[in-house]
């Protein structure tokens, strides 16, 4: 599986950037094309106590080919340009495959 994986920090006001996240950045994400599933982790600790990490979202892609095709559509360029709405400065977006050992 091909993931692109997005990783929150902690927003300055969680309500607000829930709220957008849910309503309207998943709806606009929703409509990449190839998308399998999008997992939603929300950050509630470390073994520490408190994380400076809000949530971690992975988009996820049956394989190589249609993470590369996904990526060049216009639903994702639309989905990247709106983390600049609620997220600009607190997210990290990255690429990754995933094995299972």
């Amino acid at each position: 599986m091909h993931k692109l994986i997005a990783i929150y920090k902690q927003p300055e006001n969680a309500a607000d950037f829930n709220s957008y996240f849910e309503e309207t950045h998943t709806a606009i994400t929703k409509k990449i094309p190839h998308l399998k599933e999008i997992r939603v982790n929300k950050v509630f600790g470390t073994p520490q106590g408190k994380s400076n990490l809000h949530m971690i979202v992975e988009l996820c892609f049956q394989d190589e080919t249609s993470f590369s095709e996904a990526m060049k559509t216009k639903e994702a360029m639309e989905s990247g340009k709106d983390l600049g709405n609620f997220a600009k400065d607190i997210v990290s977006v990255h690429f990754a495959k995933e094995t299972t050992v």
